[in-house]
């Protein structure tokens, strides 16, 4: 009996005392930088995907248009006139569309952000950002076309340059996207070629036949 009641008094005195709180350090880095790298490449994919598809659209929709108007009408000047016409108007809607739907975009992230979190805004998409990336790169993609066949006066010399030319800067656009994208070039190249090819052929080929079948020529001029 003493034996026990001494070890109960030496395993009292000789245990430590646990404190009442435990304080844990967690370096900050640790929680914030992975959010703060994946906000900051959501926010930088916003205007480099509108450049992407800016320049794609701008190449192939000015191409195809420009060939369209060359099915009917041999003239240089309807060409480069349809080309210059296709570049303004199509820089202006994308602008204009990317705007709305980003402004969309980021009006919903920021209602869901705000009841949680402070906003950050430099992880929102940016909508002026985006217009003004997809504007300029539809306009840098549309001009490809319109300075290298638009001033060519042979009918046939000029439509060819215009499909190689649109070909080249096609298979670029393709590349660069994949590129920044993490995919694989050659196919996602190849998908934008064949794209671009379709576009243009059957363009040509509508506008084409149409002019044969209805005997439509918008202009005799040379």
């Amino acid at each position: 009996m003493a034996s026990t009641c001494l070890d109960s008094t030496i395993h009292a005195t000789s245990s430590p005392a646990l404190p009442s709180t435990i304080h844990i350090a967690i370096p900050t880095t640790m929680i914030t930088s992975p959010l703060s790298t994946t906000d900051n490449y959501s926010a930088r994919s916003q205007w480099l995907r509108a450049a992407i598809l800016g320049a794609n659209d701008g190449l192939i929709s000015n191409s195809s248009l420009m060939l369209g108007i060359g099915a009917l009408n041999q003239s240089s000047h309807a060409m480069l006139i349809s080309g210059f016409a296709g570049l303004i108007a199509g820089a202006f809607s994308m602008g204009i569309g990317e705007f709305v739907s980003v402004y969309a975009q980021y009006d919903i992230e920021s209602a869901q952000l705000k009841p949680h979190i402070k906003t950050n805004k430099e992880s929102l998409p940016n909508p002026w950002k985006a217009a003004a990336a997809s504007a300029i790169a539809f306009a840098f993609g549309a001009v490809l076309p319109l300075l290298a066949g638009g001033f060519i006066r042979s009918w046939v010399e000029r439509v060819v340059v215009v499909g190689v030319v649109s070909s080249i800067g096609l298979a670029m656009f393709g590349a660069a996207g994949a590129t920044m994208g993490g995919a694989a070039v050659g196919k996602a190249a190849g998908r934008v070629l064949v794209g671009g090819w379709i576009a243009m052929l059957v363009t040509f080929g509508i506008l084409r036949l149409f002019g044969l079948v209805f005997y439509v020529n918008i202009s005799s001029g040379a």
